[in-house]
């Protein structure tokens, strides 16, 4: 087995652990935790730091998905905070404004944003200390500030150079109108203001109330669909997770609107596949790349909002239907895709655990970056263009309509074995979500390895890029591999050793002998696993 050095150690603990994408964060979650609360709390509160020392892949006016286990009920619950379109938001009205295609930045990309409601409703349904503790942390950094770091600092750099950037970007993130340089204190004042109202007056005021009215005259100057009774519609939602059998586990991700069917189908195909003798093998990339072609050929055919598909979810990761697209895979030669995908996307995923058993994988985004370039002025509330992911083809099955939720890359995930966690994992990464979840579950249950080799193994991704098919790889994988896959009739395109395009992944190991556990930080951001 190809076997590489670590940068850095697995990390274990037994009473909690949170980890996140950046480390104020993970401490944040971890404090929560010292503090009396439980791995709800803990997640809440980690999910609002990384709002204010990450704010270029995640913010107030995005979206987020939970996988909760429930030690006390032995139960496993999935969470759909993602916001919907405007009920104003037809496809004739976009062709009206000389639209095509869907904009991929701009005021008519935003949707409804979930985030808070989804803190909210599982705040209320598990957390013991309550949303206002657990954004105490996030509030006080954005007040009193905090240094900035480099990913964030590139991130200020590479905004502020694109011209299709709103104006209310510039004024919250460039107040001076300069890139602050790395290791200067940074304060987001307006911000801190609207988590503390939502704290003080609970997440009904970013509805229904001042923020929601804030919000709404926003949209309305500039020239944006969004209403108040858009924002006072909203809602989360519970749903079930679905799972498949791969390698003696059983792996859930949520149903659509996310692209969890999709990470389901390929792990179903690749369980019927004959891998090589490590994860890095040829004979383990190439039929796992095959299968992610078909599973996105479904992705595009089928997965949008439940109450707009043709199909029930299930039918796509039945065992049958798996074993039918599996025997489609060509095990010598690479085929063409019908719906590639592509390579962009940003978000932020952490996961928690506490002394008692409690388990949760969150995922929070603004999409692209920071998103739609657009920040709410006088709020700090930074949108998303999660809008951009319809179609303005009606007969796409994502295709753009009132009051809709879109397709969603965002998928956290869980594995369970005899009924109990066995792993929590996720990722950031857009259309490349899906394609790490399978190479890191594969690394995990078919190749024996733990969680940090698994998150710091060379990754690939494929997608389109300039009418070609493209599988973008770490440049860290064996040349042998390589070079195998050029025969099979890959194109390869080099990313570096270590590449922030291949997504951060974060995930934890639990030892269900020892009770200890095992957590995973990805090196390619500024993450860390912070543990007692």
């Amino acid at each position: 087995m190809t076997v590489l050095p670590l940068r850095r150690p697995v990390t274990v603990a037994r009473r909690g652990m949170v980890i996140a994408p950046h480390y104020l964060a993970a401490e944040a979650g971890l404090d929560i935790l010292k503090a009396g609360g439980n791995a709800i709390d803990a997640a809440i509160a980690t999910s609002a730091m990384l709002q204010v020392v990450y704010p270029f892949v995640c913010g107030l006016g995005g979206d987020v998905f939970m996988m909760i286990y429930e030690a006390k009920s032995g139960k496993l619950y999935g969470l759909n905070g993602s916001g919907r379109s405007a009920r104003a938001a037809t496809i004739e009205r976009y062709h009206d404004m000389g639209l095509t295609t869907m904009p991929v930045f701009g005021i008519h990309t935003v949707t409804v944003p979930g985030c808070v409601s989804g803190w909210n409703a599982a705040s209320q349904r598990f957390g013991r200390l309550g949303l206002a503790q657990a954004l105490a942390p996030a509030i006080s950094y954005a007040e009193d500030g905090f240094a900035l770091g480099p990913d964030l600092h590139n991130a200020l750099t590479r905004m502020s150079t694109r011209e299709d950037v709103h104006r209310s970007w510039h004024t919250h993130f460039l107040p001076d109108g300069v890139v602050p340089a790395v290791g200067s204190v940074i304060r987001y004042p307006m911000l801190a203001n609207t988590l503390r109202t939502v704290a003080q007056k609970g997440a009904e005021v970013f509805y229904q109330g001042e923020i929601a009215e804030h919000m709404a005259a926003f949209f309305a100057r500039e020239g944006g669909l969004i209403t108040r009774e858009d924002l006072a519609a909203h809602q989360s939602n519970w749903v079930t997770p679905l799972g498949v059998s791969f390698a003696g586990l059983k792996i859930y991700e949520l149903p659509p609107n996310t692209q969890g069917v999709t990470a389901l189908q390929m792990l179903g195909m690749i369980e019927h596949q004959r891998l090589g003798d490590n994860a890095l093998a040829p004979a383990t990339v190439h039929p796992a790349v095959e299968a992610k072609k078909l599973a996105f050929a479904d992705r595009k055919a089928y997965l949008t909002d439940p109450a707009h598909m043709r199909v029930e979810p299930e039918v796509l990761i039945a065992p049958a239907y798996l074993a039918q697209r599996s025997a489609l895979i060509d095990p010598l030669r690479a085929q063409p895709s019908v719906a590639p995908g592509g390579f962009t996307g940003d978000t932020v995923y952490m996961c928690a655990t506490d002394q008692e058993g409690n388990v949760v994988s969150l995922i929070q985004s603004n999409y692209m970056g920071f998103g739609s370039g657009v920040v709410v002025d006088g709020a700090g509330i930074v949108l998303q263009n999660r809008g951009a992911y319809f179609s303005l083809d009606e007969t796409a099955a994502n295709a753009l309509a009132p009051a809709k939720r879109t397709l969603h890359t965002l998928i956290p995930s869980m594995a369970v074995r005899d009924g109990r966690p066995a792993i929590v994992f996720g990722t950031m990464g857009g259309d490349g979500q899906a394609q790490i979840h399978l190479q890191v579950y594969t690394a995990l249950a078919r190749f024996g390895m733990n969680m940090q080799e698994a998150v710091e193994m060379p990754r690939w991704i494929h997608g389109a890029l300039d009418g070609r098919e493209i599988l973008q790889v770490e440049e860290r994988f064996p040349e042998t591999t390589l070079a195998d896959l050029r025969q099979r009739g890959h194109e390869i395109q080099g990313q570096g050793l270590w590449s922030a395009g291949m997504g951060y992944a974060q995930g934890i190991l639990f030892d269900a002998a020892s009770g200890s556990m095992f957590g995973g930080a990805d090196p390619r951001a500024e993450s860390n696993a912070a543990a007692w």
